[in-house]
């Protein structure tokens, strides 16, 4: 159901203001189209009570593009006018200086509206704004400073919520945070992250705001969620000096005053002089999450063109599989390579497992969300504080009954006690050593064969991490091996990947080499 009075109500109340900043500062705040289209959608439509039927508004767009008058309008609404009784309604930023941000927008349109000003007392050095007629307050939190309990919000505005540092205003401010509220609305207003590893609150909501847009596109796969209003702006292609492009990502641009096109061409031809400036464009033009890491072996973005979610025919194939076993906090990691078959190039997938015991502990202190990925089935928690190796030869029994594991390329240290179990199995075993020689040449074909589309992987957000992670040592030679001792954190599974594909090279001579595909040639002199 759609109620006409409930959407144009909020936007009349944020028409009766002013603009906080920029250039059109003091004059009458004025919706864009796309600003009145998504709040009439999301304030508008309405359950069969009369409540309304969204309780998220997740709004992802470039930077310039009127969020912060957007935020600040949208926290006054919910202070003087949706009618909450006591309501609590909290801008929430990642540190201090960005919570003030919107703090001093709202009350910039607070001074210049004597009827609400009336009604308000207003308490700047505690960035908090109350309404004496239903005694609603406002008030704005950072990641920096904020109590564990005791929120009951009506309404809670994220400003930018890539940028949080951890997870934990977010889940403190939604779960069960709204319970007391008759309709409590999370409004997200941000751009896209500067996030690599994909492993923030930030990339994880983006994701869950795409995929309930691809469920209502009747994508398969996807699961909707209805009580999410999702809206994301953006381009994501590589066709990024096209102006339609620029137009379409930002959809203030055509008025011309937010954000400007002259502005934007000149940052473009910077943007093409420089790869650190056009990294920016990507990111606060276009809306494009950051996927390159400053240095590293591969590029994520390889990661990312490599992608295959569809494992399903992967089921009875021959494959090679390569494991790189942990101890303590380490993850130990098998992957599966499945070589060409039906057109198709190779097929990667993984498994691994952590101790569960400190996982929490190194969560918190590393910021890589392993619970997540545990209740996603990206990796298996195993109890005590090492990994059960007993846990990890029972799955790997079973990944054998599913695919048709032809040998075993194992990393020598650590790894006899498991492999003797799997060798009396009948599977053939084959030690790969984590030298320059052992590791150097399937590393080049890797890299060979994902820069030409001939190997893809299975879709999981850990091995990424790990992919991402990858330092290396290369000698005279240009023969490299990766460093677990110069890498930023864990590369398990992305080692356990080369080796697989050692295993593979070695049994199958997998990618000949010139002299092996002609006779060699002479010159004279």
């Amino acid at each position: 159901m759609f109620s006409k009075e409930n959407a144009e109500y909020v936007c009349d109340f944020l028409e009766c203001l002013t603009v906080p900043d920029g250039g059109m500062a003091g004059k009458p705040f004025r919706l864009m189209d796309w600003q009145r289209e998504t709040l009439e959608q999301f304030y508008g439509e309405t359950k069969e009570n009369g409540l309304r039927k969204y309780e998220y508004l997740y709004l992802e767009i470039p930077k310039k593009n009127g969020k912060t008058g957007l935020a600040a309008g949208l926290g006054l609404y919910h202070t003087f006018a949706d009618g909450e009784r006591s309501g609590e309604v909290y801008a929430v930023a990642a540190d201090r200086d960005n919570a003030g941000i919107v703090f001093k927008a709202a009350l910039e349109m607070l001074e210049a509206c004597p009827p609400l000003k009336k009604r308000a007392r207003i308490v700047e050095s505690q960035k908090k704004i109350i309404d004496l007629v239903s005694k609603t307050e406002f008030r704005v939190l950072s990641a920096e400073a904020y109590s564990k309990h005791g929120y009951k919000p009506s309404c809670v505005i994220f400003d930018e919520l890539h940028a949080q540092p951890s997870r934990d205003l977010w889940d403190i401010m939604t779960f069960g945070a709204g319970a007391a509220r008759e309709q409590p609305v999370w409004i997200v207003l941000t751009t896209a992250g500067n996030d690599p590893d994909r492993n923030s609150i930030g990339w994880e909501i983006h994701e869950k705001a795409a995929n309930i847009l691809a469920a209502r596109r009747g994508e398969p796969g996807y699961i909707d969620n209805p009580v999410w209003l999702p809206v994301i702006y953006g381009y994501d292609g590589d066709d990024i000096y096209n102006e339609a492009n620029w137009f379409a990502a930002n959809p203030s641009l055509k008025y011309g005053y937010s954000v400007t096109i002259d502005k934007i061409r000149q940052e473009a031809l910077d943007a093409q002089q420089s790869p650190a400036t056009e990294r920016l464009f990507r990111w606060l033009r276009l809306n494009q999450w950051i996927a390159t890491k400053a240095e590293g072996w591969l590029p994520l973005d390889l990661w990312d063109a490599t992608e295959d979610g569809d494992v399903a025919d992967l089921i009875g194939r021959d494959c090679y599989m390569g494991m790189d076993l942990s101890s303590t906090t380490d993850l130990t990691s098998v992957v599966l390579v499945f070589p060409p078959a039906d057109g198709k190039p190779w097929r990667t997938l993984f498994r691994c497992w952590i101790p569960e015991e400190r996982m929490a502990e190194r969560e918190k202190r590393d910021h890589v969300p392993f619970s997540g990925w545990v209740r996603a089935g990206l990796v298996t928690a195993t109890s005590g504080n090492a990994v059960d190796y007993q846990r990890v030869y029972e799955d790997i029994t079973r990944m054998r009954q599913q695919f048709r594991v032809l040998a075993l390329g194992t990393d020598p240290w650590n790894s006899r006690m498991l492999t003797q179990q799997l060798m009396a199995d009948g599977l053939e075993v084959v030690e790969i050593p984590q030298t320059m020689a052992g590791m150097s040449p399937a590393m080049k074909d890797m890299e060979r064969l994902l820069r030409m589309g001939q190997m893809i992987h299975e879709k999981s957000a850990i091995a990424r991490w790990c992919f991402g992670n990858v330092r290396i040592a290369i000698d005279g030679n240009e023969n490299e091996k990766p460093m677990k001792n110069r890498s930023i954190d864990r590369i398990d599974i992305t080692v356990a990947w080369i080796i697989a594909v050692a295993m593979a090279r070695q049994k199958m001579s997998m990618i000949p080499n010139v002299y092996e595909r002609r006779a060699p040639r002479y010159i004279e002199f």
